[in-house]
């Protein structure tokens, strides 16, 4: 019997024992009691318990604990006291008692519907009652959080809940307005909101009420409100001191309306919004994240939205838990909003794989690849993983009785009827006589070209956070130019170009005065190159115009048709390509030969090297497969023993092909690096970096070694007084810690003096794994120094020594600490770049600048050239670089030279030139970093 059956008859057993007059005075049963009956874990049941309301099955009483009752019984013993639709009551004697009276409301709390309203959104959920109840209309909310938290439900909540208290009418209007959707036409975005009178501007040929005005008693919901232009903000302040506005085309502010504003934005408001504005929204409601929840709510709320869809199809789902932890681990970008996307495309696979059976099974092996990515994420996090294997059986049967909607229509539902769909083609292709099994091919096949084109446009969108800088509007136009220029030039353009495009688009219709903007400096010669260009151009600019009812300058023609010509060399990139080379007469075609089975076809090849061959030989033969596999983005080489792991320089001087070897090559390896370069698209030192087993470069290589019996493991962290530096530094480990490994290790802060005295002493108490300082302990342990743990190489060294001690590693943290920190400020500075493919580029230029100048960057260095190169960039693409006015020595020229060669793959990768000017200062950069002794490398 499943475990939802068991609590369910368990609690209908106990219930069903008990008198009338008993049930009235006891009420229900606790998780507790039946969890303690049971000999389950309390939040298990829980769960359950929530489960079986909403499927209608229980009743829920709302006293302290909360209890729970079997609406079967409630129903024998008092008749149909409780509605269906009703899922909670605040007491069954108050209840009984009031039947004849109708004293007792019985209309649901909406906020108790909510999932998380006594968890994660329990603060949340006391100021939303308290904004809307505060005398004497309530007080205007403005509501964070990211693309997909829920925050148009939560302010349709707030409104039902106003209904719910008496604060507003039954029929009291709850609107919704999205400020991007008028965000480049002010004059029109404010008469969507105040109205307007007869010609108050060209084409307001009739008198029109604004939205204020018909949220009257009600609210009104401004959704993006980051979007609203100044003035706009303006307007609505003083609508919000006063209850007074003007319609476009008046003077004085002669209407009034009551109205209770929500705002919600995905930005930081301190910077998108007038303070003044802010100042009048007295709350601020903060919407967490899908991952910022509690598992059991990541749980429940993945088992609401599959219930919701068993409701839609009308039949059982059969949920495997690995396809529970997948959906879960999916949603990394669109929170709730993506994972209910997520489970519509699963269960629309679902729906096809059992078309003939009674109910639907949802198993792991049918999970598109990019859902099927959520479960490994889910398993690198040790105790989310544990969790959820408690919370949820083996396979869960999910029905949709019961289920009630909640979540509002968004941007990630599907836009057609996936199920109508397989069934009308299923029927189709069965009347044409087609085979059972070739019409689930065709209707496959089918199926996954609309999940994959629906997830490209959804995270094309969402996962690059473009549409966060410019508006649907003109994201939609980017597109319309693209497919017309396709068809006139006979190119493809990539994605590339739909970014060149709306954020130039954007960028002219931000700007102050753009009718009068300087023309830029065209060279004749690019204008004589390109007259198909100039003519398509010419036509994409009569497009803009008209689509956005603007006028643009003539020298606009020409920047479209230089972009058409640039555009045109960024042609969509090939993957990283994989070599590998093993000594023996067939191991490395074996190992590819598998990778090929298991992973399906990649652009990999091995080289065989038998024990006879000479080094010249083996050299040329990995020459030669790095020349066909390579795609422009470089090779991956997997060897078996270090004297070939020191190919990869000669190997990049023989072709001028960027390569990253590593040693100690595995079966599991391989997988890892073909699964990271063909399904997540990663870049060459991106997969290097993940997939390389790490070496510490310290005094001494750290061998494996056994764990050390019956001592508890523990890292010294080392200073001159054991207080400050020492305390701080085990503050840094723990948390680094903590995040890797759920095994204990005690972090103990030492003062220099008396220090081998001391570590004596310890030594008699722990296993020493580590120490991290400024000064070297004798003991035969890694020493991390402060310098190197500060530059980030440190946490890279300590994780090694976790795994090489076997201790558990809860997740991988060998990401590049680069990467990460530069992401994140770069993401945050950068306007006209994308930071996700920029940090790629820049990466490598930062690589080839190492090469050139023989010379190691530490984390520090590189971060700084990373950053500065970045604003460069910027200052490239908006022709506004900086002039150089040092005199530079023959040396330093020389220097440039070799700077300028190192930053060729990159400005070929980001198609952007960076003068003499700006890299001069890279120069400088340098010469201040290393000073002259860079000069004679």
């Amino acid at each position: 019997m499943k475990r939802i059956e068991r609590i369910y008859q368990y609690l209908e057993e106990k219930a069903g024992a008990l008198s009338k007059e008993q049930l009235l005075e006891m009420e229900g049963f606790s998780a507790s009691d039946l969890a303690s009956g049971l000999g389950m874990l309390r939040n298990n049941v829980s769960l359950e318990l929530n489960n079986l309301v909403r499927e209608g099955r229980v009743v829920k009483i709302k006293k302290r604990p909360v209890l729970y009752i079997p609406r079967d019984v409630i129903k024998e013993f008092f008749g149909n006291i409780v509605d269906r639709t009703i899922l909670e009551i605040p007491s069954l004697k108050a209840l009984y008692e009031a039947k004849e009276k109708s004293s007792i409301r019985l209309d649901e709390n909406p906020f108790n519907l909510l999932i998380g309203a006594e968890g994660s959104l329990k603060k949340l959920v006391a100021q939303a009652k308290a904004a809307v109840v505060y005398p004497p209309n309530g007080l205007h909310t403005l509501i964070l959080g990211p693309t997909g938290s829920g925050k148009t439900l939560f302010a349709h909540m707030m409104h039902e809940y106003a209904k719910y208290v008496g604060k507003m009418d039954e029929k009291s209007p709850f609107i919704v307005f999205n400020c991007a959707d008028y965000c480049n036409n002010p004059q029109l975005l404010l008469s969507q909101l105040f109205g307007h009178v007869k010609g108050a501007f060209t084409g307001a040929v009739n008198p029109k009420q604004g939205l204020v005005e018909k949220a009257d008693g009600g609210i009104l919901f401004l959704d993006e409100v980051h979007r609203l232009p100044p003035e706009g903000q303006e307007m609505i302040f003083y609508f919000m001191d006063t209850g007074r506005f003007n319609k476009l085309g008046e003077i004085e502010r002669n209407h009034q309306s009551n109205v209770l504003i929500i705002a919600a934005t995905t930005e930081d408001p301190s910077s998108s919004l007038l303070h003044t504005f802010l100042r009048r929204i007295p709350i601020t409601i903060t919407m967490p994240s899908f991952h910022g929840r509690k598992v059991e709510e990541k749980v429940e709320l993945c088992m609401y939205l599959l219930a919701q869809e068993a409701k839609r199809i009308n039949k059982e789902l059969r949920v495997h838990s690995d396809v529970i932890k997948a959906l879960i681990g999916s949603a990394t970008f669109g929170n709730v909003g993506q994972l209910k996307s997520n489970i519509q495309l699963v269960c629309a696979q679902g729906f096809l794989d059992s078309m003939e059976q009674p109910y639907i099974n949802l198993s792991g092996k049918m999970l598109p690849t990019e859902i099927k990515e959520g479960l490994t994420r889910v398993s690198r996090n040790v105790r989310e993983n544990e969790e959820i294997t408690k919370l949820v059986n083996t396979v869960t049967v999910i029905t949709g009785e019961g289920s009630r909607e909640l979540i509002e229509d968004d941007v990630y539902d599907l836009p057609f009827d996936m199920y109508k769909i397989i069934e009308d083609k299923a029927r189709l292709l069965k009347e044409e006589g087609v085979s059972a099994e070739e019409i689930n091919k065709f209707v496959e096949t089918d199926i996954k070209i609309h999940i994959k084109s629906f997830y490209q446009q959804v995270s094309k969108y969402h996962n690059t956070e473009l549409a966060r800088l410019v508006s649907k509007q003109v994201l939609d136009l980017a597109e319309e130019l693209r497919s017309f220029a396709e068809s006139m030039l006979n190119r493809t353009f990539n994605d590339k170009f739909i970014y060149f495009i709306s954020l130039h688009i954007d960028g002219f219709l931000k700007g102050k005065n753009p009718d009068n903007r300087n023309a830029p400096p065209v060279h004749e010669e690019l204008v004589d190159e390109t007259e198909i260009e100039y003519q398509v151009a010419f036509k994409m600019k009569e497009i803009i115009e008209e689509r956005l009812n603007i006028s643009l300058p003539d020298f606009e023609t020409m920047y479209l048709a230089m972009l058409l010509v640039s555009a045109n060399e960024l042609n969509q990139k090939g993957k990283v390509g994989i070599v590998v080379a093993t000594h023996g007469e067939s191991t490395a075609s074996s190992m590819v030969e598998v990778a090929r089975e298991l992973l399906g076809d990649y652009n990999m090849l091995a080289v065989d090297m038998p024990l006879d061959v000479s080094f010249q030989d083996i050299l040329d033969d990995i020459v030669a497969a790095v020349r066909k596999v390579d795609r422009d983005e470089g090779v991956l080489l997997l060897v078996d023993m270090g004297s070939l792991y020191y190919f990869e320089e000669q190997i990049y001087e023989e072709s001028g092909i960027p390569v990253k070897a590593i040693d100690m090559v595995s079966m599991p390896m391989l997988l890892d690096a073909v699964r990271r370069a063909n399904f997540l698209d990663m870049d060459l030192n991106g997969i290097y970096q993940s997939v390389r087993r790490p070496y510490l470069q310290g005094e001494k290589e750290v061998a494996r070694k056994p764990k050390e019996p019956g001592k508890p493991k523990a890292i010294l962290t080392i200073c001159s007084s054991g207080q400050g530096t020492a305390v701080k530094l085990e503050e840094m480990i723990k948390r680094f810690i903590d995040d890797i490994t759920e095994e204990a290790i005690t972090i103990i802060p030492l003062s220099t003096v008396g220090l081998n005295a001391e570590v004596e002493r310890v030594c008699k108490i722990y296993d020493i794994i580590a120490t991290v300082g400024v000064k070297k302990t004798q003991l035969d342990t890694p020493f991390i120094s402060l310098e190197r743990f500060i530059e980030g190489e440190g946490q890279e060294m300590i994780e090694q020594i976790i795994r090489n001690r076997h201790m558990t590693v809860k997740k991988s943290q060998s990401d590049v600490i680069i990467r990460a920190l530069c992401e994140d400020t770069l993401k945050s500075l950068l306007v006209y770049l994308n930071p996700f493919r920029a940090i790629s580029a820049l990466l490598k230029f930062c690589d080839q600048l190492e090469k050139c100048l023989h010379v190691h960057f530490k984390n520090t260095t590189s971060i700084r050239i990373i950053v500065h190169t970045a604003f460069a960039l910027e200052r490239a693409i908006i022709g506004d670089e900086l002039l150089y006015k040092g005199e530079p020595s023959e040396e330093a020229t020389c220097l440039l030279q070799k700077v300028k060669e190192a930053a060729d793959a990159m400005i070929k990768d980001l198609n952007v030139s960076l003068s003499d000017n700006e890299l001069w200062y890279l120069v400088d950069l340098l010469l201040d970093e290393f000073g002259d002794k860079i000069l004679e490398g």
